[in-house]
């Protein structure tokens, strides 16, 4: 799949690291900053882009047992998480 460019220079395809002091959106108490992915899905308009970021294998290992167990009971899928372009860096 060809890389996409989106109107504030975050790319599909994109390695990006969550910023300190994020946290998941749905669930306000688990913080995510330092999480890693990549960028699967790009939707919306500046400045309300928001990115579906897919977690790679260290964040998933990393991932604490209850935000799993969370996510289970809530039917949310834990692979996964959409931000908005400002909860984001290029991860090197």
């Amino acid at each position: 799949m060809a890389k996409k460019k989106t109107s504030d220079e975050l790319a599909i395809g994109a390695r990006v690291r969550v910023k300190s002091g994020t946290s998941i959106p749905e669930m306000p108490d688990v913080a995510c900053g330092g999480w890693t992915g990549t960028i699967v899905e790009a939707t919306g308009k500046k400045p309300n882009t928001k990115y579906v970021i897919e977690w790679d294998d260290a964040t998933l290992a990393a991932i604490p047992e209850s935000y799993l167990r969370t996510c289970e009971a809530q039917g949310l899928f834990y692979r996964m998480v959409c931000l908005d372009g400002a909860s984001l860096e290029p991860a090197e």
